[in-house]
């Protein structure tokens, strides 16, 4: 029975060394270029037919590896004989998709290695076929040239999208079945969105994490560390498209100008948690929302903590609002009581009698209270500290309408309440310095 990657990992390490000892130097060496055998699923080519295949993964994911392998199989099985690769640059083209570390040339046998020349911009192999180097900061250069096959990398960085990939696309018509692969980390701009919706694509997707352990210990301990959760973080590193939705009270840019880096909390001069209790139980049931605030004596309020959480019983969220509010040492609970009146004193209290506690009424809509909160947020008096990625997703999807009953922005509720007892429930607030 053949070995397979995840196979011969699952052996004990012993059996494993035994395994590599049985190879010969040309069964060792045909084992190192088995791109079928170490690559994951998500790097493979997609089966069926297929015109375009997207790759969208983050940093240090094994996006040009597999760009690069899949062009090697090309050319090795004669699959495509006239093959585009284009990237932003020229230089970019040369520089990472040919002798880049996973470039083409670095991860191609001794048995069946292309001769690049530089000056014509081409790789050509053993049995003819060739590949030839584009940037798509000069369009008009693919304007021409034939292909059956493309590799078109990181696309979302290109500064002539639309423009260089028009022009390839007029020139992938070599071949019975003209493919190209593209291999981006996703931005929000429209040719991607176009590109997603069409009928004959297949899309792969990857984060930094499927490929952490071959990465470097301090880009581990450090980047991810410092992005995690964080929007370029999100972007660069899960892949995620992100983007602003039309008529949100929050766009990305605002939260991700309000951020506070690292973990330590400021010195505040009062720290609230706030409770949007759900109107049902279960795990169909809306968020109950939880969330700490507190503000500085220069009045800047800083957002330290969602503790959201579906499904909760009442005395579940009341003792995990309870034991939030010890742990950070606040001065109040906030809760909201349109749905449960005096019942949600009596839980908190039965959870624990010490809390300081105020009940708050809602006599206003939801985006009518939460205007106002937004507003501080343009003012530059709200801060993030660290990343709250759901509690700012739903921050951004929160428009001028009213929600679906299933998507209630509890967090925001929660949010809201505790900003408003902060910043706009007195009379006058100390002079805005920056934290």
């Amino acid at each position: 029975m053949p070995f397979t990657r995840s196979s011969l990992r699952s052996l004990p390490a012993a059996k494993r060394w035994a395994f590599f000892d049985s190879l010969t130097d040309i069964e060792a060496a045909h084992l190192h270029y088995d791109w079928p055998f170490w690559s994951r699923p998500n790097q493979r080519s997609p089966r069926g037919a297929w015109t375009y295949w997207l790759m969208l993964a983050g940093r240090g994911f094994g996006k040009t590896r597999a760009g690069a392998e899949w062009v090697r199989s090309l050319a090795e099985t004669k699959a495509a004989k006239r093959i585009a690769l284009v990237a932003p640059t020229l230089h970019d083209a040369r520089a990472v998709m040919v002798e880049g570390e996973s470039g083409i040339l670095n991860i191609s046998p001794p048995w069946f290695k292309p001769v690049f020349e530089p000056s014509k911009r081409t790789l050509t192999w053993p049995n003819g076929a060739v590949a030839t180097l584009f940037g798509a900061e000069e369009p008009e250069r693919l304007r021409g040239p034939q292909h059956d096959a493309a590799w078109c990398d990181e696309l979302c960085a290109w500064k002539a999208a639309e423009a260089t990939f028009d022009m390839l696309q007029f020139g992938l018509r070599l071949g019975r079945n003209p493919q190209a692969l593209i291999t981006t980390t996703p931005k929000p701009i429209p040719l991607l969105k176009r590109l997603i919706e069409l009928p004959k694509v297949r899309i792969s997707r990857g984060t930094t994490y499927d490929n952490l352990p071959n990465l470097a210990t301090g880009f581990r301990r450090d980047i991810i560390a410092r992005y995690k959760g964080t929007r370029l973080g999100r972007q660069e590193l899960n892949a995620e498209i992100l983007e602003d939705t039309p008529g949100a009270l929050w766009s990305r840019s605002l939260i991700e100008n309000s951020r506070i880096g690292g973990k330590s909390m400021p010195d505040l001069v009062r720290l609230v948690v706030a409770i949007d209790p759900p109107a049902s139980i279960g795990e169909k049931a809306d968020e109950c929302g939880i969330v700490a605030a507190g503000v500085t004596a220069y009045g800047t309020a800083v957002v330290v903590r969602d503790a959201s959480e579906r499904g909760l019983s009442p005395n579940a969220w009341a003792q995990k609002a309870v034991a939030l509010y010890h742990e950070l040492k606040a001065d109040r609970l906030v809760a909201e009581v349109n749905m449960g009146g005096a019942m949600v004193e009596a839980i908190l209290r039965e959870a624990d009698p010490s809390v300081a506690y105020r009940a708050v009424h809602a006599t206003r809509g939801k985006v009518a209270r939460a205007e106002p909160v937004a507003a501080l947020y343009e003012q530059g008096r709200v801060k993030h500290l660290g990343a709250l990625e759901h509690l700012e997703d739903q921050m951004c999807n929160f428009v001028g309408t009213p929600p679906a009953r299933s998507d209630s922005p509890d967090r925001v509720d929660a949010l809201v309440w505790a900003l408003t007892d902060l910043m706009l429930g007195r009379k006058s607030l100390p002079q805005l310095r920056t934290l």
